[in-house]
């Protein structure tokens, strides 16, 4: 797929998450077969404000290159900054968020709150697309309300304001991550325009991803959630999509020897203390599925350590061995 100027090869990317797709994160989905990688949200207000915080979200490793930078806010101006702002920094491409629906979000009028605004909307996305040179695409859901009530209308504003690709998740704002997302609007919404259209709800597997494929026509599949501890999905899904055989899944040696790497990446890259925080999380992700899975999360939710925290893959590793042992 193409996107501007931006090839993405495999047609399968990360979809942006808040708190979860730091600098260690993309990398690792990009060393896994992820074709590019978006941040989490990045918002314009505090780049306004020169948040040292946001600001580390728009630093980019080389290696984990092409990276989109989503940023979301209500006032053109000031999105446009922040998209600016993320090009300076070396972002492949920049996305205008219309799908959050977290509260405080939406209280500033921006997410997917644009949605229920299209005259905002659309000129969000045309003052971005006028402050850099680097392709913007647009992240929506199905409507602000009802499902797919204005999906094709918004589609088509961000398209004539300049937007190089949509992105669309095809649940409604009131649904967050609940219900199944209509796989439908994707089609319609690819059925009348001419950019790209990424597909992203609910791709759990490679099957997933060539079914989403076949049923909507769309250009590339995001994968968000499942993803998380598990970045082995992208080779997956991209050998599925050309219609090869799909590698074998990873074993639990490999999964925790991954997850030790994921360790020491987030602490040299974060520092001991919110390296070890961030980790705790993905350290829960990794183990699912594991023995003694339970009993070793909670202890990694009150790890202290790197160390520590690696000493518990480790008992997690001696844990597989026995039990296989036993088999």
């Amino acid at each position: 797929m193409r996107i501007g100027n931006v090839v993405i090869d495999p047609p399968v990317v990360l979809a942006p998450m808040s708190g979860i797709n730091d600098r260690t994160f993309r990398l690792l989905c990009r060393e896994h077969g992820a074709g590019a990688v978006w941040t989490g949200l990045v918002s314009a207000n505090a780049l306004r404000f020169g948040s040292d915080k946001t600001l580390d979200l728009l630093h980019f490793a080389s290696a984990e290159l092409p990276v989109c930078a989503q940023v979301f806010g209500a006032e053109p101006e000031i999105v446009a900054a922040a998209a600016a702002a993320a090009e300076r920094h070396g972002a492949a491409i920049i996305d205008v968020n219309m799908g959050c629906s977290v509260a405080k979000v939406l209280k500033a009028r921006a997410g997917v709150a644009l949605m229920a605004d299209p005259r905002r909307a659309e000129a969000v996305v045309r003052a971005c697309v006028e402050s850099v040179r680097t392709p913007v695409t647009v992240k929506m859901r199905s409507g602000w309300r009802d499902r797919g009530e204005n999906v094709v209308q918004i589609a088509l504003r961000c398209e004539r304001a300049g937007a190089a690709g949509l992105i669309i998740h095809p649940r409604e704002a009131t649904q967050g991550f609940r219900g199944s997302p209509d796989w439908s609007l994707i089609a319609a919404v690819k059925e009348a325009v001419a950019v790209p259209v990424v597909g992203n709800g609910d791709v759990h597997s490679a099957v997933d991803a060539v079914r989403m494929r076949d049923q909507t026509g769309c250009d590339a599949i995001m994968v968000g959630r499942a993803a998380l501890g598990y970045p082995w999905i992208f080779r997956e899904i991209a050998a599925a999509l050309k219609g090869e055989e799909i590698p074998p899944a990873p074993s639990i040696e490999e999964r925790i020897a991954l997850a030790a790497r994921h360790v020491r990446l987030a602490v040299a890259d974060r520092g001991p203390k919110v390296g070890v925080q961030e980790m705790r999380k993905h350290i829960s992700w990794y183990l699912r599925g594991m023995p003694m899975a339970r009993t070793l999360r909670e202890r990694a939710n009150h790890a202290p350590t790197e160390a520590e925290l690696l000493a518990l893959l480790a008992e997690a590793a001696a844990g597989t061995s026995q039990a296989a042992a036993r088999l």
